[in-house]
């Protein structure tokens, strides 16, 4: 018995279903396209991509805890012109929608990258990390500044024809006023959640697992937290939300389209298992077939 068609349209995309790999877990969609098809895929979202090449930070950068992963990668990539010659020409071969995920640390870094790739074809979208410092404000996040946050999209979309999803931090203390402030900035979509800021420590040599101290904390642990931050986000926006955060299997996907979600993301899952995304994606069909009856 075959599934439900569980194809949407999300913010003008047409996605095959609302199952999508996130950034930071599926590089650039191509070194999965061996052991996927990367066609099932509802949408991929890139890697961070920033104005020039960033190297990243020292390892170790990656720490598996008992409910999930916690990284500081340092948003290592290869620039938007090295992606959009080298990385663009071949993700053009595949029907997936492509979200570019977009960072800085100016407003005019997220501005230059975005024009860059307003020439490009090939993107469906893009996803706005703004869990970066402002160098020029003083090092406040963009995520935890809702007049900020604002500026930021309003200037990406002064420029974007494209569709603008803004994904926003978890580590506020309250999520609506970011999502309303994304929102009436002109925010296509938001996503949520990003990582956790977390800690860990060897007991024994008093060094922190992680070399840049600090790291993002993803996985099922995260889930409940995101679960409730995207229901709140639903209730205080008209803009899509996509959930991210912990998803592991297709009832977990459930969960977040039943608290109002229009898509998620997949993310740490891919570590475990590749072809997460598509798995869950198929689970869903199944899934909600035997919700209907």
């Amino acid at each position: 018995m075959s599934g439900r068609d569980l194809s949407l349209t999300l913010c003008g995309v047409r996605l095959r279903n609302p199952v999508l790999a996130a950034s930071g877990t599926f590089g650039y969609g191509l070194e999965f396209a061996s052991l996927l098809d990367l066609n099932e895929l509802g949408g991929l979202v890139t890697k961070g991509l920033s104005r020039e090449p960033i190297r990243g930070n020292p390892s170790p950068r990656l720490w598996h805890t008992e409910g999930g992963m916690m990284n500081s990668v340092g948003l290592q990539n290869v620039g938007v012109r090295a992606f959009i010659t080298e990385k663009l020409p071949k993700l053009r071969a595949y029907r997936v929608p492509v979200f570019a995920n977009v960072f800085g640390y100016a407003i005019e870094d997220y501005v230059e990258v975005v024009r860059a790739l307003e020439d490009a074809e090939g993107i469906a979208g893009y996803e706005l990390n703004v869990s970066c410092p402002n160098t020029k404000k003083g090092g406040i996040f963009f995520s935890s500044d809702p007049v900020l946050l604002a500026e930021v999209v309003g200037r990406v979309k002064s420029i974007a024809r494209r569709p603008v999803i803004v994904k926003l931090s978890p580590n506020v203390a309250r999520i609506e006023p970011f999502a309303q402030a994304a929102e009436a900035a002109g925010a296509d979509a938001v996503s949520l959640i990003n990582t956790v800021v977390s800690y860990a420590i060897d007991a024994v040599t008093g060094k922190p697992r992680i070399a840049a101290g600090l790291a993002g904390l993803s996985g099922p642990a995260i889930k409940p937290f995101a679960l409730r931050l995207v229901k709140e986000t639903v209730a205080a926006v008209k803009i899509p939300v996509i959930g991210i955060g912990g998803i592991a299997n297709a009832h977990d996907a459930a969960e977040f389209l039943v608290a109002g979600a229009t898509a998620v993301e997949v993310g740490t899952a891919t570590f475990i298992d590749p072809r997460a995304p598509v798995r869950i994606a198929r689970g869903l069909e199944k899934l909600a077939w035997k919700m209907k009856q």
